[in-house]
């Protein structure tokens, strides 16, 4: 096991750049070729072109747009916020991000990746009452698919590995492989490379790149030391975000503390949701970063395996940053409330549900919450109904950007988390996190 098997990161953990330089270079550079005269009376891309339409077409979703850019303009903490003031500017930016993928930005501060470029660009918007309305919005959430399939589609061809380079914004810079290998280890050691010699590394498209798989042995499974319970392994090379015990049936997740509520979680399904009554979930996030793969966290056979249609961009609005331990956000700052929202996204989030019925009683049934988050809400099964895992197995994969997971255990489930398992740890997965005593 490497030495950096946990590490430390801040509280957004990826999704927000920690240097404000690079945050303002990346909108700076955006804005100045949205608003380049170059591209004056030029049609908007194919996939933005269909997006406008759906929204003009509903009298509701144009006039919920009017509403968020009059509040986030009217946010006393935002006086000028991303110099976007309407929706039609909006579309200008989307065209140049749904036909790119992402890279770094590199400014005389710092460099850092911009890996959820759509989220940055919509993350103060989504931060507000009216938004809160129309992301989730089912007609929103259709037209918001369509724009992400587009963009799925280009990410998955070959056209989109050109920031696959050594160049600064590139992915294999010195700087980019720094961030990419702390805390994960050195690249081609611990990732599959199709062409280790080449600069890009032989990935075809940036989607292969972003669901590049672990070389053997990189995340071995471990057994519990002797005369131990029995282990729980991480399911997600994540960073801890929170666990809750005696989770509810039904609560009321969209409060402040973001209860979570079984039966909304695992989509109205009654009978599952009485099974983890009085259970416990454990959940953490994966930076755009981090290997992006599921693995079993028990030794069993699946009982259930489907996916759950969700929103991409909603959050619970909120009054900012409260100033956590780790952040590297000010207080009050109403960046990241995406980030903050995360209990709340295991209810309302595209995601995948795999119910596990662990060989061990004093396990028993565990469901395991793939939950996409944001232009990563494309979630991808790797296991049906009866099908036998091993802990380490492959449960599935998220693609295009960062996400969160959750795990959830039955009321008979006596279960101690590790040490590790605390606020700022970054674990690697295949790790144990928990035991189970009988």
């Amino acid at each position: 096991m490497s030495e950096s098997a946990v590490y430390p990161v801040g509280r957004y953990n990826g999704w927000l750049p920690r240097s404000r330089a690079v945050h303002e270079a990346f909108f700076r550079d955006l804005a100045a070729r949205a608003e380049s005269p170059t591209r004056e009376g030029k049609p908007h891309t194919p996939a933005v072109e269909k997006f406008k339409k759906a929204i003009e077409a509903d009298e509701i979703m144009v006039e919920l747009w009017r509403q968020i850019f009059r509040q986030v303009s009217k946010d006393p903490k935002i006086p000028d916020p991303l110099k976007i003031h309407d929706f039609n500017s909006l579309l200008h930016h989307m065209d140049l991000i749904v036909v790119a993928p992402p890279k770094f930005t590199v400014t005389k501060e710092a460099s850092e990746p911009i890996g959820v470029p759509l989220y940055l660009l919509l993350d103060l918007l989504s931060n507000t009452s009216a938004a809160y309305d129309l992301f989730r919005y089912p007609r929103f959430n259709d037209a918001m698919k369509d724009l992400l399939d587009s963009w799925g589609q280009y990410l998955r061809s070959s056209d989109s590995n050109w920031t696959l380079t050594n160049e600064p914004d590139g992915w294999f810079s010195e700087a980019s492989l720094e961030i990419l290998e702390k805390g994960r280890g050195p690249f081609n050691q611990t990732y599959i490379t199709p062409d280790p010699t080449a600069i890009n590394r032989g990935y075809a498209s940036w989607d292969k790149f972003f669901t590049r798989e672990l070389q053997p042995g990189a995340r071995p499974i471990y057994p519990a030391p002797p005369g131990s319970p029995t282990p729980i392994y991480n399911a997600c090379e994540s960073a801890y975000e929170r666990i809750q015990r005696n989770v509810q049936t039904h609560d009321k997740f969209w409060l402040k503390g973001m209860k979570y509520s079984l039966y909304d979680i695992f989509d109205h399904d009654e009978h599952h949701a009485k099974q983890f009554l009085g259970g416990t979930i454990y959940q953490a996030f994966l930076s755009p970063q981090d290997y992006h793969h599921w693995h079993s966290p028990v030794k069993g056979t699946v009982v259930d395996a489907r996916l759950v249609p969700g929103t991409y961009y909603a959050v619970l609005p909120d009054d900012g940053e409260p100033l956590a331990e780790g952040s590297e956000l000010q207080q009050g700052d109403p960046h990241g409330a995406m980030i903050r929202s995360q209990p709340w996204l295991t209810v309302s989030a595209a995601r995948a549900l795999i119910f596990i019925k662990a060989d061990q009683d004093e396990i028993g049934l565990v469901c395991v919450v793939a939950v996409g988050m944001v232009e990563v809400s494309t979630c991808e099964l790797s296991v049906r109904r009866d099908d036998r895992v091993e802990p380490g197995q492959q449960l599935g994969l998220f693609h295009f950007g960062g996400s969160s997971h959750a795990v959830i255990f039955g009321p008979q489930a006596n279960i101690t988390f590790t040490d590790e398992v605390k606020p700022g740890n970054h674990i690697q997965i295949n790790r144990i996190i928990a035991f189970v005593s009988k």
